[in-house]
């Protein structure tokens, strides 16, 4: 990750019962004037910004209304429309927790990075393993060409906590529950509770 020079700040962009994780793709709509101010801002620096949840009615306290812990994203594509808004396509990277809210337009942080390491090593096979059998339960019920294409998509990943987070992303979908997941220090944790959350839906 250092090579992708990670800022010590980024703005923040604030979402109810929205989590984005690392890997994972998010389309975006961008009409609010802050944040068209932040993407402004993100484009013409580093292209990142991130995605934090917000946990009620948004107050000027932004440590008592935000989740802790969000993800940083690289956005992949932008279009501007004539009427000022935009449309963009936002890359997780990696989480970040949300260390200090900074006096700005729109909401910005200064953040630390928080890398997900798989450990022990020894186990990554059999850990990916168990997130293949619980991809392959979790997709049965969709259309066999759906199926096949997210199938191959997640046989290609080779790191059980990249492959953990894409799972989410895609297939998990209450809200507090991938807030929860995205918060959990241990990648093998995250691991497991996937593994077991998708079997128990077979």
């Amino acid at each position: 990750m250092s090579s992708l020079n990670i800022p010590e700040t980024c703005g923040v962009m604030l979402l109810p019962d929205c989590t984005l994780f690392p890997h994972g793709g998010l389309p975006l709509h961008i009409f609010e004037p802050r944040y068209r101010m932040m993407l402004a801002d993100s484009l013409q620096g580093t292209c990142f910004f991130a995605i934090g949840r917000l946990l009620g009615k948004e107050t000027d306290d932004l440590s008592r209304c935000a989740a802790p812990l969000g993800t940083m994203g690289l956005v992949r594509a932008s279009r501007e429309l004539d009427d000022g808004t935009s449309n963009l396509l936002l890359h997780g990277v990696i989480r970040v927790k949300f260390m200090d809210w900074l006096d700005s337009p729109y909401p910005k942080a200064r953040i630390l990075p928080v890398p997900s390491i798989f450990e022990p090593e020894s186990q990554s096979n059999a850990a990916l393993a168990a997130l293949h059998e619980a991809s392959d339960q979790v997709t049965r019920s969709l259309p066999a060409e759906v199926r096949e294409a997210l199938i191959n998509m997640t046989q290609q990943i080779d790191d059980p906590s990249i492959l953990a987070d894409v799972m989410a992303q895609q297939f998990l979908h209450d809200p507090d529950e991938r807030q929860d997941l995205l918060e959990m220090e241990s990648a093998a944790a995250r691991v497991a509770w996937i593994c077991k959350k998708f079997e128990s839906q077979a």
